[in-house]
């Protein structure tokens, strides 16, 4: 998976609403560009890696985009999970320092994320218990479902890195004020340390240790961009050559460590586990971001690509979600057409492409409109308050049920495991109306600014 959207943000991007961005004026708006079209992009290549014909012996599925020659060289620059991170740690350390300001405490902001994570993942979890129930009582081949279910649970991996890099903000933003550089190399020595260990030892399940460690300082990175490290390179002397350099040395260490084989060619593979290929994109494409960024910033003065950010990032995590199963719904319906529509991978399978992307397109944006509500944090919701135990305990049910699919794949064991530990979740997250750990000043503040998450 190479994208994913930070959750709920209200215009123009992904994250929360009221995360202390504040007016569309007040946003960096090259943020924004960078996150909503990393998400069309991420909804194209799985579109283009979704294959289905009728054969003699049943549906045969296939991954069309995957097949070509150029695939694994094109990973090198599609595979932009990295730069979301390095976006979600520019507006997660934002967000909690806002927070923090208004007399929040860490478990205040914890709360929010888990929220915003949680409670679109729900109806996700609960519509794929039902399908995966509902085709095992009609008697669907069972290779089939599973392989369908599968397919679908790829973006859950996302939540949960994204819920443990997000909750360990407060930690590391209070590291980066005091330690910026040792904070940062300590967690890249970790990561290298992991995957030295996975590849002595051939036990590649120690390389899920780099969920923490390689996400944490990919987030970090994104740090630096908020307090303007990065701005102050571009704008030296020479500084565009500086920012190239720093691109280019990160893509000469990638190519040395699948070179020693250490990681492989292709990018997608290097995702679960994630391994040190993935740091190393993130430092080329932070300094390849901070080049674009002016560029970035004019095309998002448009009123027209406002609005197309606007729409697409309100209904953020929708998209994200529920892109893969409206491309395996209509897939499905594609085969119902005279001769089973076009062979994956054929011209006229290419050929249709675009139109099949502008639908999954406006499907899952006109499905924002029922579940974008999961989305959006009720004020009253905002307002209420949980104890530092429950918030942890949410955090872990939540991190759980998004990690054991990650793991395993979605079935129907983990889709009834992952409905009940997220309902519980988003139980536990609630709170109460009163916050009993607030001082009195804290309450007062939270009174006078909703509580952002």
């Amino acid at each position: 998976m190479p994208t994913a959207p930070e959750p709920g943000r209200a215009a123009g991007g992904a994250p929360p609403r009221g995360s202390g961005e504040g007016s569309l004026a007040a946003r960096d708006l090259s943020i924004d560009a960078a996150r909503i079209g990393s998400l069309l992009l991420v909804v194209l290549i799985h579109l283009l890696m979704i294959g289905a014909e009728a054969g003699p012996d049943g549906v045969v599925l296939s991954r069309p985009l995957e097949a070509q020659p150029w695939f694994a060289a094109a990973t090198w620059v599609g595979q932009i999970m990295p730069l979301f991170f390095v976006l979600g740690g520019y507006t997660g350390i934002r967000s909690w320092r806002s927070a923090a300001a208004r007399g929040e405490r860490w478990w205040h902001y914890v709360r929010g994320r888990v929220l915003r994570l949680a409670r679109p993942a729900l109806p996700f979890f609960v519509l794929w218990l039902a399908v995966l129930a509902g085709g095992r009582a009609a008697g669907v081949d069972p290779a089939l479902l599973d392989a369908v279910a599968a397919g679908a649970g790829t973006p859950l991996w996302f939540l949960a890195a994204f819920l443990l890099a997000q909750s360990a903000v407060p930690l590391f933003a209070r590291l980066h004020d005091r330690a910026r550089t040792p904070a940062l190399a300590a967690l890249l020595l970790a990561a290298v340390a992991v995957d030295a260990l996975r590849v002595a030892t051939g036990v590649d399940a120690i390389g899920w240790l780099n969920f923490v460690f390689v996400w944490c300082f990919v987030q970090q990175l994104g740090f630096m961009l908020l307090d303007g490290s990065l701005s102050r390179i571009a704008q030296r002397r020479g500084g565009a050559a500086r920012l190239l350099a720093v691109a280019a040395a990160g893509y000469l260490l990638l190519w040395a460590g699948v070179a020693a084989g250490w990681h492989s060619p292709d990018m997608l593979h290097n995702l679960n586990p994630p391994t040190v290929s993935l740091a190393l994109l993130g430092v080329s494409q932070i300094a390849l971001f901070e080049l674009l960024r002016p560029t970035l910033r004019r095309c998002m003065a448009a009123r027209p690509v406002q609005a197309v950010a606007f729409l697409v990032g309100s209904r953020a995590m929708t998209v994200y979600l529920w892109h893969l199963p409206v491309i395996i719904a209509l897939t499905g319906l594609g085969l119902l057409l005279p001769g089973g529509g076009p062979a994956p991978a054929s011209a006229a399978w290419w050929a249709t492409r675009p139109l099949v992307y502008l639908a999954v397109l406006a499907i899952v944006v006109l499905l924002g409109a029922p579940l974008g509500r999961f989305e959006r944090v009720p004020a009253a919701l905002a307002e209420r308050a949980a104890s530092p135990a429950a918030v942890v305990v949410a955090a872990g049910l939540a991190f759980a049920a998004a990690f054991w699919v990650t793991v395993s794949g979605l079935g129907f064991a983990t889709a009834l495991c992952g409905t009940i530990a997220v309902a519980t979740a988003v139980l536990l997250g609630r709170g109460s109306a009163r916050d009993p750990y607030a001082p009195p000043a804290a309450s007062a503040s939270r009174a006078e600014h909703p509580r952002s998450g």
